[in-house]
């Protein structure tokens, strides 16, 4: 038994004994539904989690509830946009997930617990051979995923009809904390907004609390805000 504590002691920073805490990657779901859904990736055996967006006045702006399941499936996602006074609530059932309310079927999955279809608008999604959705199409659209190394998402081009749209991220230079970036997005070659995120994280490397500016640089003066993100994070 020394010999075990000893042996990982002595390669803790490079494989962690298996200490999930230690684990870096992302889940090929997490990283999917994240960017589609427009919320940050976690990492770990994540049971629950809430993030909830809040303007410089202190109001909340958007909110992010997820369940997921101990095989790494989302249960269910709850969505709140206070600004348009819009939300929805998915469910998971068998291969769907369902509107809460009206139980309209509003994605199907793929695999596991995967992104396939949205049927209402008709777009379909494809995957690599590790499980990451890396492209989408639909009658008039097209969208190319990108990651890194760990399965962190890193952005997507959009193309529809005469315009691409391109969101291009990049972390900074320490691995742990993912979620510290800064992104440029581009509308047919050109910048029209820039964005910079640092966090505080918890022992899984998930954040906690994050300062995010905008800079919205299709007007003039360019417009800059600013915003906190409050996260809560239960493990399994």
């Amino acid at each position: 038994m020394n010999k075990i504590i000893i042996l990982c002691a002595l390669v803790a920073s490079v494989a962690g004994c298996d200490n999930p805490k230690n684990t870096l990657s992302y889940t090929p779901e997490m990283a999917s539904f994240s960017n589609e859904f427009d919320f940050d990736p976690l990492r770990g055996p994540v049971k629950d989690f809430s993030q909830t967006l809040i303007n410089e006045k202190g109001e909340v702006v958007k909110r992010v509830v997820g369940l997921i399941s101990e095989q790494g499936c989302f249960n269910e996602l709850e969505f709140h946009d206070l600004e348009n006074n819009t939300g929805a609530t998915l469910v998971l059932d068998a291969n769907y997930y369902l509107d809460a309310i009206t139980r309209e079927k509003r994605v199907k999955l793929q695999g596991k617990c995967q992104l396939a279809e949205l049927p209402s608008v008709a777009i379909t999604y494809e995957t690599d051979d590790k499980g990451f959705v890396v492209a989408a199409h639909g009658e008039a659209t097209s969208i190319v995923y990108n990651y890194d190394a760990d399965g962190y998402p890193l952005g997507k081009v959009t193309k529809a009809k005469n315009d691409t749209l391109a969101i291009k991220a990049k972390s900074g230079s320490d691995n742990k904390k993912k979620l510290d970036y800064t992104s440029e997005s581009t509308l047919n070659g050109k910048s029209i907004a820039l964005v910079k995120q640092t966090c505080d994280y918890d022992g899984y490397f998930n954040p906690l609390e994050c300062v995010l500016n905008i800079t919205d640089k299709s007007v003039k003066p360019p417009k800059v805000e600013s915003f906190t993100i409050k996260n809560s994070i239960n493990y399994y």
